[in-house]
């Protein structure tokens, strides 16, 4: 691996001093470790992973002794667990203490998904999640992992920082994982080396409060701010807190305290009313992370900003009679179409995701169920994922894993014990997608866009 940047170990060296500052550069050339974090929704603890060493700070995480092929793992492709380096899982242990469950939350910079999904755990499904990427190929990314969580509640929107602050007051938590110069991943990402730079921590800081000062609007009055990095840089961390704490003076509140063990080896902080928390490898068997939180004080009003388009159209009678034989709990769901594909929406969030996708970019959200033709359903494969599915509607084939691998390849699979029509299949009970037989041939209707490539 290339060598650490001569102007990051001079400065770690005044941050930490020479001794500790030492250990970390060993650190960072040693071996990253693996970790996953369980979907209780999918698997609870049983069966998956059920050997690897829990994460003190995350209640559903696992350290692997060594990273296996999660590409030929089944359950990693029915979303029963998501691949996330064990310092970025201590967001789970900052929301611990909030009563999240039917809450709104805002999660700025939100791609690939891994914090997205711990939030759309955590606000439950009659909660809503605004997951936004302004880069859309890292958008489509997050849709995809989102579907595969299979929560439901996940809008998932493409826009500028400036397009969410016009939701004034609308989210009881904000989180900005923000860009950054990434010397927290200078172990795991050899190309983090390479693109650091004097000049780079600078415009990340820029960039970064830029994007609080904008996200910071979003929040509603008593609401928690998280504010996030990989990196180590005081710049980009106690920086743009400090100049955040000028610039909008005396309008943050200390949140409910966050308790840390000294064993787990958290550099805990104090920025004014933030609490802050900071992990270094050598201390916390992790990547490197900062992580600060604070309330907001600042009388906020609620204002939704007026419909730039009409993209919603809820289904008729007959139309949701159909739907509603696919869901476990119909009678909580508004159903609506998006161009040609219906969704459903938990009825409670259904006039906010409305709002949302009319004011802004949406590239997905709820749970796509997929089109009605002569009455009949011809589901969307994230209606496969979605933890409120009524397997009841469709006929299930269980698949051994030789046959669930040709599946996730998007090869041709034998029929088995199929019925004519569409299939729902599975690999140790976890739902993986649909197939439809059509008297001796199998069609598989796994996503192209997600099929594993030849292995």
């Amino acid at each position: 691996m290339r060598e650490l940047p001569v102007a990051f170990t001079e400065r770690m060296r005044k941050q930490l001093g020479a001794e500790d500052a030492e250990r970390l550069f060993v650190a960072l050339d040693s071996a990253s470790p693996v970790a996953v974090r369980l979907n209780p929704a999918k698997c609870g603890e049983e069966g998956v992973w059920s050997e690897g060493e829990a994460i003190a700070w995350s209640k559903n995480g696992r350290k692997l002794q060594e990273r296996p092929s999660f590409t030929l793992d089944t359950a990693f492709h029915a979303g029963a667990y998501y691949v996330q380096e064990a310092a970025s899982q201590f967001i789970d242990h900052v929301i611990a203490g909030e009563e999240l469950q039917g809450k709104r939350v805002l999660d700025m910079c939100a791609a690939p998904g891994g914090k997205t999904t711990i939030y759309s755990t955590a606000v439950g499904e009659d909660g809503l999640v605004v997951a936004n990427e302004y880069v859309r190929s890292r958008a489509n990314i997050l849709a995809d992992n989102v579907r595969k969580w299979g929560m439901g509640n996940v809008l998932v929107t493409n826009n500028a920082p400036e397009h969410l602050a016009q939701f004034e007051g609308w989210f009881d938590v904000v989180a900005v994982d923000a860009p950054c110069s990434g010397e927290g991943m200078f172990r795991k990402e050899e190309v983090a080396r390479e693109d650091w730079s004097e000049e780079a921590v600078k415009m990340c800081a820029a960039r970064q409060i830029s994007i609080v000062r904008e996200a910071w609007q979003s929040l509603k009055e008593g609401g928690l701010f998280i504010y996030s990095t990989c990196t180590f840089n005081e710049d980009e961390d106690e920086g743009v807190l400090n100049n955040l704490i000028e610039e909008l003076g005396d309008v943050f509140a200390t949140s409910q305290r966050v308790e840390i063990d000294e064993k787990w080896g958290i550099v805990r902080g104090d920025i004014g009313t933030f609490q802050t928390f900071r992990f270094f490898p050598h201390k916390s068997d992790s990547e490197g992370l900062f992580v600060a939180v604070a309330r907001k004080a600042e009388p906020t009003q609620q204002r939704t900003p007026k419909a730039r388009k009409r993209v919603m159209q809820e289904v008729d009678k007959s139309a949701r009679k159909e739907l509603a034989k696919w869901l476990r709990e119909p009678d909580k769901y508004t159903f609506a179409e998006v161009a040609d594909t219906i969704y459903a929406y938990r009825t409670e969030q259904f006039k906010a995701v409305q709002a949302l996708s009319e004011g802004l970019t949406a590239i997905y959200s709820g749970v796509a169920m997929g089109q009605v033709f002569k009455g009949k359903l011809k589901p969307d494969w994230a209606l496969s994922q979605f933890v409120g599915l009524q397997r009841e509607a469709v006929t299930t084939e269980e698949l051994d894993e030789a046959r669930a691998l040709d599946y996730l390849r998007k090869r041709d699979i034998a029929v088995g014990d199929m019925a004519e029509g569409i299939n729902l299949l599975t690999h140790k009970g976890r739902a993986l997608g649909f197939a439809k037989r059509v008297g001796a041939r199998c069609n598989n209707l796994y996503p192209n866009s997600l099929k594993i490539m030849n292995m």
